[in-house]
């Protein structure tokens, strides 16, 4: 979720050092010969308690707090690492698997730098080897294969499931990013979470203002702009669906700037 989508998709993962040094990388990779797809759907249980005792209810993350419970939390992140979903799995498993596991990495990159004032820091100020962007480092491992925030989003997220609800669950680390839940998402709730999360970005004014007349909206909704016109939709019909101040074709709509620091408490 991030400005610099256009050359992200035009080969961001390409950027990515392959051999990236085990500093970004926690838990370190499973040799590809040892890792078997997983039977059956992961829980994220030790997630859920994680986020409920580190985001508070605006989504602002104690990454401190964190880093006090970085043992429970490299566990959790080496079953991600184990388990990676197959097509056996219900679509909701899948995509609650990605959602959790592209939240979860990027508190870990975060946690990996730390303390720092933005995501964009990393690959820029920190001067990372032949990484350009955070969400190009190849800098966690699952199912046996180096990935990246970019090949979680892009690459299967955005790819295979063809729902831009995703937009709303995804958080680069960043205060202008939606809220991150202070619950792990879960198959029975999906929906109603997507909903949820939907509601809360579009009327929160720090991010979305709205006006018959005029809106400023986020910027995801113009990074995005094709996700959100698939199958018949519009930015438009997107926003009506949860903001409760609607618009129509005839509103002036411009793009807020970003606010890329630190979502911290």
């Amino acid at each position: 979720m991030k400005q610099l989508l256009t050359f992200s998709l035009l080969g961001g993962g390409a950027l990515a050092l392959a051999g990236l040094s085990p500093a970004l990388g926690t838990p370190p990779a499973h040799p590809a010969a040892t890792v078997r797809p997983a039977a059956a759907p992961l829980d994220h249980a030790a997630f859920d308690k994680l986020l409920k005792k580190h985001v508070n209810a605006q989504g602002l993350v104690d990454y401190k707090g964190f880093k006090a419970d970085e043992a429970a939390f490299n566990q959790y992140l080496a079953q991600l690492s184990k388990n990676r979903p197959t097509s056996s799995w219900p679509k909701n498993d899948q995509m609650v698997f990605w959602i959790n596991a592209y939240n979860a990495y990027t508190i870990r990159l975060i946690l990996d730098h730390y303390p720092i004032q933005s995501i964009k820091d990393i690959g820029s100020k920190i001067k990372i080897p032949f990484v350009t962007t955070p969400w190009a480092a190849k800098f966690f491992s699952i199912g046996g294969e180096k990935m990246s925030l970019d090949n979680i989003e892009h690459g299967i997220l955005r790819k295979q499931y063809n729902d831009p609800r995703i937009h709303f669950a995804l958080v680069c680390a960043s205060i202008s990013c939606p809220r991150l839940r202070n619950e792990a998402y879960t198959a029975d709730k999906l929906n109603a979470q997507l909903d949820d999360q939907g509601r809360d970005f579009l009327n929160n004014p720090a991010k979305n203002k709205l006006a018959k007349d005029q809106a400023q909206l986020s910027k995801y909704f113009d990074w995005y702009k094709g996700d959100w016109e698939q199958n018949g939709q519009s930015v438009v019909k997107w926003v009506n669906r949860y903001a409760t101040t609607k618009i129509d074709g005839n509103t002036k709509i411009d793009y807020l700037d970003y606010n890329w620091n630190l979502n911290k408490q």
